[in-house]
């Protein structure tokens, strides 16, 4: 048994796609023989050879048929994939004016209650507004909409059927709490959440609307990216509370939309919670998280504080009752006013 006598029984072996031998075809490396041991390694052209435990077998059972006593090792030797760089598949705004990103550094600052009334100032200031609540881990619009018993339907082509938001207020919904119950806790691997999104953003039927307001999650990750490669966002709103701790995350939030590869312009950032009022003391201010905590913080940072946002009772019963706060509070209607004339300026 000789490298010779080897050689030519591999010789015998031929790789069926590319139609020759895979000696030939050079596919054989680091040929050794020692005794009864024969040593090699099958080096193929392609990653995922479909051929190549087939082959494999085949070059194994060709020595040990010529030499029973002999000790075969054979190894597979794959090139490493190509690192083909896909561009992301852009949503087709068709249709769709300016998309607007709403976005917090941590939970629990209201992001989700001023991304409602925002969009209700607009439609109620006659645009056409539609919102994407892409905040799959806790998805709070269908109940701030009073919609948590819509059901989707679809509608085009087979294959190219397009899903059919719900409207309120004026506004259309479309959120991945259309899709589950209420009860079921969305524990997702960044994959699966990203995908779900994904859906939601290339089959959602806006039709005709002006503004499209994007509820993210909190902080910043795998989401967040995705929206931005793929939403063409004109820009973003950050909401805070004025507490440290919250400040920390904002900064977060402002540098990866200002990052060189992201480039959404910041338009403001929002204090929600900035103060306690009473209803029967009208007059009194308890500053419950801190007193002009972001102001500073957007001063450094070049960015414009477009509100404070006072922590009434009205606020938060609205969006646990369906029905967002600046329809029937005309004080919160006042400061939605306000910030939605800014970013329409600023948009302009």
């Amino acid at each position: 048994m000789t490298k010779e006598t080897i050689t030519d029984l591999l010789s015998g072996i031929v790789h069926p796609e590319l139609e020759r031998d895979i000696v030939s075809a050079g596919m054989i490396e680091g040929l050794e023989v020692s005794g009864n041991e024969v040593k090699f390694t099958i080096v193929l052209s392609r990653p995922r050879d479909p051929f190549a435990s087939a082959i494999k077998k085949s070059a194994v059972a060709a020595i040990s048929e010529a030499y029973p006593d002999a000790v075969v090792t054979a190894l597979i030797k794959e090139p490493a994939p190509k690192n083909i760089k896909k561009e992301p598949a852009k949503v087709d705004k068709k249709g769709i004016g300016k998309v607007i990103a709403v976005s917090s550094g941590k939970g629990g600052v209201g992001k989700s209650t001023v991304t409602a009334n925002l969009a209700v100032t607009l439609a109620g200031m006659g645009y056409g507004v539609g919102i994407l609540d892409a905040d799959i881990y806790g998805p709070s619009m269908p109940k701030m909409f009073g919609l948590e018993g819509y059901l989707p339907t679809a509608e085009g082509e087979e294959g190219n059927e397009k899903i059919i938001p719900a409207e309120s207020h004026g506004v259309k919904v479309m959120s991945i709490g259309f899709f589950i119950k209420p009860e079921d806790a969305l524990v997702w691997r960044g994959p699966m959440a990203t995908n779900a999104l994904r859906q939601l953003m290339h089959q959602t039927q806006w039709g005709d609307i002006d503004f499209l307001l994007v509820d993210l999650p909190p902080g910043t990750g795998d989401v967040h990216l995705t929206i931005i490669q793929e939403l063409n966002i004109d820009g973003a709103v950050i909401v805070s509370t004025p507490q440290q701790v919250a400040q920390a995350d904002v900064l977060r939030g402002i540098s990866m939309f200002k990052g060189p590869n992201v480039g959404v312009p910041v338009l403001g950032i929002v204090e929600n919670m900035s103060w306690f009022t009473p209803k029967e003391l009208p007059d009194n201010r308890y500053y419950i998280f801190g007193r002009e905590g972001v102001a500073p913080l957007a001063e450094s940072q070049g960015v414009e504080l477009l509100e404070q946002v006072p922590l009434v009772m009205g606020v938060s019963d609205g969006g646990d009752k369906g029905e967002p706060a600046v329809v029937s509070e005309p004080e919160t209607a006042e400061i939605f006013g306000r910030i939605a004339e800014k970013i329409i300026d600023k948009l302009k």
